[in-house]
């Protein structure tokens, strides 16, 4: 995974209203858990903007009272009207450890059936994968060229080594459909071929 900093500072009020005092002074209270701690900390709501408004999963490296701790975002609060961060939870990463996270889908190429003028869908922006932090790639990368209208990848044909996809295996994941204009024009050149073909065939008696 791809790795930033996020520097933070102790938490000496964990109450109520000392997150509210934190979020005055444009701070987010957090919590960091899943080693042989739990830490109670905040942050400057501007660094991390930065990380929650991007894509990709990040191992924040939490830089606290001089320590650098390993983790990924687990959980995030937001205010409903406002979409500003009100609390955060970050995991510990712990060498040997594996963790349950979601990785963004991205893809690669051109399919050929967007080409011949299908419609590529896609089911999943994220993927939930189960492994070490070392074998976790950077996201869940698909290569459409290959796919014609009509096909589909699902869960079951991806795979990394070491690590587990959580999603049911079946599911599509990305396919290939035909357009609905396509499909209406499909539906009336058929329903015309008969009356054509009839057509055909008064002309042929006439002669």
């Amino acid at each position: 995974m791809k790795q930033v900093s996020l520097s933070g500072s102790p938490r000496e009020n964990v109450g109520r209203n000392g997150s509210a005092e934190l979020r005055r002074q444009n701070r987010v209270p957090g919590v960091l858990y899943g080693g042989n701690r739990q830490v109670h900390f905040s942050v400057a709501i501007n660094d991390l903007d930065k990380i929650i408004r991007q894509p990709d999963t990040l191992q924040i490296n939490l830089e606290l009272n001089g320590e650098t701790i390993p983790s990924i975002m687990q959980e995030i609060q937001w205010h409903p009207i406002t979409d500003k961060p009100l609390h955060f939870d970050l995991l510990e990463l712990v060498p040997g450890k594996p963790v349950k996270t979601a990785l963004p889908v991205k893809t690669t190429g051109t399919s050929e059936g967007v080409r011949a003028g299908g419609k590529l869908i896609q089911n999943y922006r994220k993927m939930k994968i189960f492994g070490l932090p070392e074998h976790l790639p950077d996201n869940i990368t698909i290569d459409i060229s290959p796919l014609k209208i009509g096909d589909n990848v699902r869960v079951r044909d991806i795979s990394y080594p070491n690590c587990e996809l959580l999603e049911a295996e079946a599911s599509v994941v990305i396919g290939v459909q035909v357009t609905r204009a396509a499909a209406a024009e499909e539906k009336a050149a058929a329903a015309a071929a008969p009356a054509a073909a009839a057509a055909a065939g008064g002309d042929a008696k006439k002669k």
